[in-house]
This record gives structure tokens, sequence and C-alpha cells, in this order.
């Protein structure tokens, strides 16, 4: 990876120099508004990091500097982030009607040959949960994010849409979006009329049934999409992994990819993944409560005193 690692984990109760300038004397942690004992000295605070209750830690304020010096950020987002605005996992265990089924026998070309209206009437389901949830502060912040740094590729493999709901622009969409539909036939280019009520609706000019526009096992992600990660992957100089576990590939062999190039490589998820090991800066917490503290951090870095 290309840097080198500046602090190790740190554990409850241990203190930990930050760099930040001197401000008014208070018990108040400036970068992390936790109550902590603080002593200044020329520019350097120390700061006594509780990590069961303080969301700022010693890798975030690493990740503010090295945001601070990128010119170049990419991010990919895993379902991890929708999963803190109520959205359902793919893989959480299913519930109602769906009970018996596993998404990983519904979200597949096969499955939709065999039985249409089944996998149709489940993503209707899947788009009835969506039609209640909003962005959570994470999404929020990835979009604030966008306008702070000088170039931001954000590339997420959820099909939520919320990512746009926050306002962040051009999101490549990994694995397509569920609230939209496509004709099932790739060279028809037909479109769906929202009157048509039946499940799933035939296009009017090919006759074949519309789908949503997601990626299903067996398929291969969308030229679009993959050109556009990999132009990102080949000219980032800071890779952040947030929210996803790191095993569903191809996305999950973009931190290497992007490493192979000389990018950073920060991790931020509640639990370790396979990409933990390798990462430079690895922050255990949700991104609801990281992002916004590190768009603070980030920010108090270019404040003068």
């Amino acid at each position: 990876m290309a840097a080198e690692k500046t602090f190790s984990r740190i554990n409850a109760g241990e203190s930990m120099a930050f760099p930040g300038r001197c401000v008014a004397a208070s018990n108040t942690c400036e970068q992390c508004t936790v109550n902590t004992p603080r002593l200044f000295s020329w520019g350097w605070f120390a700061c006594a990091v509780y990590l069961s209750g303080c969301a700022m830690k010693a890798e975030i304020a690493l990740l503010a500097k090295a945001l601070n010096k990128s010119s170049h950020t990419a991010v990919l987002t895993g379902a991890g982030v929708s999963a803190e605005s109520g959205v359902p996992t793919f893989r959480d265990t299913q519930t109602g009607l769906w009970a018996n089924y596993r998404p990983e026998d519904l979200a597949t070309p096969e499955a939709f040959a065999r039985d249409p209206k089944m996998v149709w009437q489940w993503y209707e389901w899947r788009r009835q949960l969506l039609a209640s949830v909003q962005p959570n502060p994470g999404h929020i912040a990835l979009a604030q994010l966008q306008n702070i740094v000088p170039e931001f590729t954000l590339i997420t493999q959820n099909v939520d849409g919320l990512h746009q709901q926050a306002g962040s622009r051009d999101v490549i969409e990994f694995h397509g979006n569920v609230t939209r539909t496509i004709c099932s036939d790739p060279s028809c280019g037909g479109q769906w009329q929202s009157d048509d009520e039946r499940q799933p609706p035939v296009c009017s000019v090919c006759g074949s049934y519309f789908r949503p526009d997601v990626v299903w096992f067996g398929e291969s992600i969308p030229d679009s999409a993959m050109a556009a990660s990999l132009t990102a992957l080949a000219t980032c100089d800071l890779f952040i992994s947030i929210g996803t576990s790191s095993v569903v590939y191809p996305a999950a062999g973009m931190a290497q990819q992007a490493a192979a190039n000389g990018a950073t490589i920060a991790e931020i998820n509640p639990t370790a993944t396979p990409l933990s090991s390798d990462a430079d800066i690895v922050i255990a917490g949700s991104s609801g409560l990281v992002l916004p503290a590190l768009i603070k951090s980030f920010n108090y870095l270019n404040v003068s005193c």
C-alpha cells in the first residue's frame, strides 16, 4: 500500500496527539465534540480518546490529512451504508411471504425466466421498503465531500438511489438501480409505461418482460459502470471503502487495483473485513458517525486560528 501506517489502533482511555491549531481553552475536544481532557502546546493538542463514546479516533484525523492532500478521491460504498437508513442488506433474512426464499434464488436470470411474476413481486416488495427510508448522515456527508475535494468519484454497490437523494452527483451505480425498469431484451430499449399493471409488465415494442435495472447473479457489470470505475481506480490517489464486506467481486478487488496505482487505501466499517489487514487507514465505525466527523476534521485542518 502507498502510505505508511502512522497510527496504530488505540485502546479505550489511551491518549493520542492530533495535529491541530490552538483554540480557546475548553474541556470539549474540537474534533470530536466529546467532553474530554485536552492540553495545548504550540499548535498541537492531546485528546484522551475514549473509543466507547468518541466518534473521533486517531485514524479519522489521519484520513482527514490524506483527504486534505488528495487531488482525486474515489469512494466505494456497500450495503452497510444503506443499512444505517433501515434498508435491509441483500443477505438479511427474508420476512413474511419471502421467508422461505434466498435472495440468491430470486436475483438471477434463470429465476426470472422460470417465474417472472414471483421475481417481479419480490422486487416490488423491496421497492416498497425503500419508499419509507431516507438518506442518513453518511450519505449526506459523502455529498458534502464531493464539494470540498478537487476531484471526487463515488462508486456504489447499492441499488437504492439514496446517494442521489442525498445530493451526490454522477454516482457510478455498479450494480444498477432497483427503482428503474428496463426491457429484458438488451437490444430493444423499450420504455416501461407506469400504467401497465401486469406483473411483470410487457414491452410494447418487442413483447419481452420488463425487469428491474439491476445486475443479477451471473450477469456482467454494465460496461459504462465498469469503464468509469477503472478510470477512477487508475487516477485516484486516495481510495476509501465504506460499509462493504469486501468479499463480492469485482468490487472487492477495487482497493487492490487502486493501491497498485499508488493510492492510499482507507476502510470505514464497523467490523473487520478481508481488506482491513491491507488498508493503510482502518476506522472501525459506522459511516453515519465517522463521515460527519471526517468532514469536521477536514474543515478543522483548513481553518486558521
